[in-house]
């Protein structure tokens, strides 16, 4: 155990995944906390003395799951691994922590979510944003004036990565209340220090190239993020920095987020009852991530809400286009997030069989998309790479159905490797010498019931039950005496187990270095493959806007440079579908339309007035909505609308209002 507390004092905050053979062990405290959370047995080393060493295990095939609900519950985890094969070992086997694990690390369990680690500088009135997701490579940098729980609504991290001298700090307590935070030494934050920890990690001689050389702020808080991952982490994912322009989106903030229900409901915090959950027609995971950001950020710039008007328009106008890009999109797997695993080299094999499910369908979605009429989805369409070298290196490298761990073995295609088809051949052979043996044997000893077996314990062995042991012959060697039978090995059964033995030790172990090096040749097409990946993921999101806009009869909005909104027959999104899906009781059948007109003349300023329950709530909502959709390039519920460039939406609406079951804070209360 010695090893272990030396390990543990280490990383005291963590729960430690202690790696011996083939479970992850838990101890002392550790497996007190763990057992309770994932509902595993707790037993003890050492029950023999006065106080036993509390402990729980996991199988290491199925780790992830129980390492998603550890960090569900708060918790940090360090993997500690065995880092020498316990064939060579003298003495203990070395191990080592090769990963810790936190919620901003985890890749979630919902494929449509980002799993977002935002780390915060606050320096001369701006703060510094540098929000970054392991698991697809995203890292974005920005500095703002505006109050930072807007940016946490808007983004919803998995953790919060800020200085230390915070910790106090009264104002940023209630900030980052109900969020997972981790308090870093300050120097880290250090510009002078951010700034040279970036340029080594990205390898280039000044951060002028990405735009964010002068920003103070943003480069402490993304140095900060960097030095903390590379503690925790083998390899990092980031190929690039992207600076965010916060002029370029509408201002949201975290109360309007909330009471809009953009992406969760008021009632529980589930999708259902959101924006979101009426807009996501998404068919992957990339595409359902870019919907939400989407919503998040809903644009500014006429001509960019227009450009993705013309393309929703197009796909609705044309329907043959419209399902085939939908059926062939079903068969795409997450490819950012699988090319994410490549760059880390963490990838698994039945992620390149995954991978090349993907890549075998981008040449039929390139062509759908450069027969479209629309400008948008050509240029889209130009975009997508075609990836046949990849797919000849998977094809004859990879198995068709790979196992999942790629020490099990069975991963390389047979002609992919002399070696590896030699070393199967004595492994496949050894069956046939299995077989030929044990009827050999039966023959010479006249034993019948004689059994050649094999087991990991005690490699093979000849077994002879206790009533025919006088008929052994002098050569057979005993090995192991059970309660029914005695085992034996004879010379040439010894001289087989060591060749094939040997040989299937040999196999796994080549396969794995082989898999590995094919990991390392799929490096160079991890830029195209996320710039591919980031392609679909915008034609998925208009796909489903023209989905939707079909199914629900929306129309476009006509969006204009004048401060105007006028919407006719307008109708509240989310009431609407869930009338037309499932029916509401305490709301009438049919969503009553409703006209809308807001200008810079006699109509600046309206006042509502109505009874309790009369529908105040849900018509400025849906006011609020409709502006929102057009502006993330959207079709709307309505019969025709002009609306004006919103730069901000504002909100306060009853905070037990809970539109979507027809009850108004009044009726709560």
């Amino acid at each position: 155990m010695k090893q272990y507390t030396s390990i543990k004092e280490k990383y005291h905050d963590a729960i430690v995944l202690f790696r011996l053979g083939d479970f992850y062990e838990m101890f002392g405290e550790d497996a007190k906390v763990a057992s309770g959370i994932l509902q595993i047995a707790l037993t003890s080393r050492d029950k023999s003395k006065d106080d036993p060493m509390p402990m729980c295990g996991v199988p290491y095939f199925s780790v992830e799951g129980y390492i998603s609900k550890l960090i569900k519950a708060g918790h940090k985890v360090a993997i500690c691994e065995q880092v020498e094969d316990p064939k060579l070992a003298k003495g203990i086997v070395q191990r080592e922590v090769v990963k810790v694990i936190t919620p901003g690390t985890h890749v979630p369990e919902q494929p449509k979510e980002n799993a977002y680690l935002m780390s915060i500088f606050p320096y001369q009135g701006m703060t510094g944003i540098t929000v970054a997701d392991l698991s697809t490579a995203e890292f974005t940098v920005y500095e703002t004036d505006k109050p930072v729980e807007d940016e946490i609504a808007r983004y919803e991290p998995r953790e919060i990565l800020c200085p230390k001298s915070l910790e106090e700090n009264i104002h940023y307590k209630e900030v980052f209340r109900g969020f997972y935070v981790s308090h870093y030494d300050d120097w880290y934050f250090d510009h002078t220090e951010s700034y040279k920890t970036l340029l080594k990690y990205f390898k280039v001689s000044s951060l002028d190239g990405y735009g964010c050389g002068s920003m103070t702020a943003a480069v402490s808080a993304a140095g900060a993020i960097i030095s903390y991952l590379e503690e925790s982490q083998r390899i990092l994912t980031f190929k690039k920095i992207t600076v965010l322009n916060r002029t370029s989106f509408m201002f949201l903030d975290s109360a309007t987020k909330r009471n809009l229900e953009l992406t969760r409901n008021l009632k529980d915090g589930s999708a259902e009852g959101s924006l979101l959950w009426v807009l996501d027609e998404t068919l992957t995971p990339m595409g359902g991530r870019f919907m939400r950001n989407a919503i998040a950020k809903p644009l500014l710039s006429s001509a960019e809400i227009i450009k993705r008007q013309g393309a929703v328009e197009a796909i609705v106008e044309d329907y043959e286009l419209m399902e085939d890009l939908r059926t062939t999109l079903r068969k795409i797997q997450d490819i950012e997030r699988l090319t994410s695993r490549i760059i880390s080299k963490s990838a698994w094999p039945r992620d390149l069989a995954a991978l090349k499910i993907s890549i075998d369908h981008l040449p039929k979605i390139k062509r759908l998309l450069m027969s479209s009429t629309d400008s948008y989805i050509k240029e889209t369409g130009g975009a997508v790479s075609e990836f046949v070298d990849l797919q000849d290196l998977i094809s004859f490298g990879i198995v068709e159905n790979p196992p999942a761990n790629p020490r099990d073995g069975g991963i390389i295609r047979k002609g992919y490797n002399k070696e590896v088809d030699e070393l199967r051949n004595i492994s496949v052979s050894g069956k046939d010498f299995i077989a030929r043996l044990e009827a050999d044997e039966k023959q010479r000893t006249g034993i019948s019931s004689l059994k050649v077996g094999f087991n990991r314990v005690f490699g093979y062995y000849i077994e002879v039950t206790k009533a025919n042991l006088h008929l052994v012959p002098d050569d057979y060697i005993r090995k192991q005496t059970l309660a029914n039978c005695e085992r034996f090995i004879t010379p040439d059964l010894k001289e087989y187990e060591t060749k094939v033995l040997g040989a299937e030790d040999r196999l796994k172990e080549l396969e794995y270095e082989i898999f590995m090096n094919i990991l390392e040749k799929m490096q160079k097409y991890a830029d195209q493959l996320l710039e591919t990946s980031a392609r679909i993921a915008v034609i998925d999101f208009l796909l489903s806007l023209a989905t939707v806009a079909r199914r629900y009869d929306y129309i476009k909005p006509s969006i204009t440079g004048d401060d105007v909104i006028e919407i006719a027959d307008g109708r509240h999104p989310v009431i609407e579908r869930l009338i037309s899906t499932r029916g509401i009781s305490a709301i009438d059948e049919k969503f009553i339309p409703n006209n809308t007109l807001i200008d810079c003349n006699e109509n600046r300023l309206l006042v509502i007035t109505g009874p309790n329950m009369a529908g105040k709530s849900t018509y400025m909502r849906q006011t609020a909505l409709i502006v929102l959709m057009s502006q993330i390039g959207s079709f709307i519920p309505a019969g025709s609308a002009r609306i004006g460039i919103a730069d901000r939406i504002f909100t306060r609406i009853g905070a037990s209002d809970y539109i979507t079951k027809g009850q108004s804070t009044f009726m709560v209360e």
